[in-house]
């Protein structure tokens, strides 16, 4: 029995990295191929974007905070 490439199915599998293929397989000799394994979590690049955005709004709010001090405190002089 032979399957292309388009007949496969992406599937989840078990917490132990098992996939149930189904009783179609059953009794027959089946080689699998791992072409890709995605990480549960961002990878390192996410987490490196996510970083510089997070810092860039911080700066940001730093600054409009610094400017509303500022107008707070000179409206208390007059």
């Amino acid at each position: 029995m032979k399957v292309d490439a388009d007949e496969l199915q992406t599937n989840e599998t078990d917490d132990r990295g098992r996939i149930y293929l189904g009783t179609e397989y059953a009794n027959k000799r089946v080689t699998v191929a791992v072409v890709e394994v995605e990480a549960e979590g961002p990878d390192e690049d996410e987490l490196a974007a996510a970083y510089r955005e997070a810092s860039e709004s911080a700066a940001d709010l730093a600054n409009e905070w610094d400017d509303a001090s500022d107008e707070a405190w000179d409206g208390l002089d007059e």
